[in-house]
């Protein structure tokens, strides 16, 4: 049997490209592997959303942060790429970072440029560390990590401040410090998220966004031009709408009836979060 980590990996290397759904707890994530998503992706937008409330602009802990993503790998048999926003602080969080991540479950994590307090990448207002300082923060991640398999994935948000060639410069040097995949978030134009594609010559993610700065842009398009990892982080914005459609109707309805289109059935529901076998387990303990 295969690790999780190893399993990622395959994902990384078959020559296809696979699209990976946002999930910030862990029913999102066993609907997207009850989907038939070969793995998941925890997106740190949708944790802070919805577990906290608030905004992507680094207010989640690396506790609770952590704590979702076992959660999450609790709950699901896929791999798990984690969102570690900037590591939580200089190398040495880094490291204790990758640590409680890999404890957690997690077969990938996600380590950004960004001076904390970070922001999601498609906010304005975002600064960097110095690209050394970034480099310091993989070798440490690659070095803290007890399975090697485990995929230290390197993001940069340098288009937004400094352009796509800075972005690319530091692609680049992330991958040559030895990250198994590099990420540049946010680009801008349709020839940008090609010449991504032409110009790095490793593993790429893409942020297919909803909404975003990034125009929008085909799943066949992305594939041809060769991003291994698609990531789609915006579950969070879809749960929004549904819940708050859900709410208003309640608010004016007479009648549960006429919130059938909006809800799972009771049973099916309690199938769905593998009540049976509890049951059943209840009943054997009590013979």
């Amino acid at each position: 049997m295969t690790s999780r980590c190893r399993d990622l990996r395959s994902l990384i290397t078959d020559g296809k490209s696979h699209v990976l759904p946002g999930a910030y707890d862990a029913l999102t994530a066993k609907l997207a592997c009850d989907a038939g998503f070969e793995a998941v992706y925890m997106s740190g937008y949708g944790v802070s959303a919805g577990l906290l409330g608030l905004p992507d602009i680094g207010l989640a802990t690396m506790t609770e942060v952590v704590t979702t993503c076992a959660n999450i790998c609790a709950a699901v048999d896929r791999p798990v790429v984690a969102d570690a926003d900037t590591g939580y602080g200089g190398p040495t969080n880094v490291r204790r970072t990758v640590q409680e991540f890999e404890r957690a479950g997690a077969a990938g994590i996600q380590l950004e440029d960004q001076a904390f307090p970070k922001r999601c990448g498609h906010m304005a207002g975002k600064r960097l560390i110095e690209l050394g300082d970034m480099v310091a923060k993989i070798e440490v991640a690659l070095d803290a990590r007890s399975d090697p398999d485990l995929v230290i994935i390197a993001r940069t948000d340098a288009i937004a401040i400094d352009g796509v060639d800075a972005a690319l410069e530091r692609a680049a040097a992330y991958g040559e410090a030895g990250a198994d995949m590099v990420f540049v978030d946010a680009p801008e134009s349709l020839d940008e998220i090609a010449r991504i594609a032409t110009d790095l010559d490793f593993p790429l993610v893409f942020d297919w966004s909803y909404g975003g700065v990034t125009p929008s842009v085909s799943r066949n398009v992305l594939a041809d031009l060769g991003y291994n990892l698609v990531v789609f982080p915006d579950v969070v914005s879809a749960v929004h709408q549904c819940v708050e459609q859900l709410y208003s109707r309640l608010r004016s309805t007479d009648s549960l009836d006429d919130l059938a289109t909006h809800m799972t059935p009771f049973d099916t529901l309690n199938e769905f979060l593998g009540l049976s076998p509890w049951v059943a387990l209840d009943r054997t303990r009590s013979a």
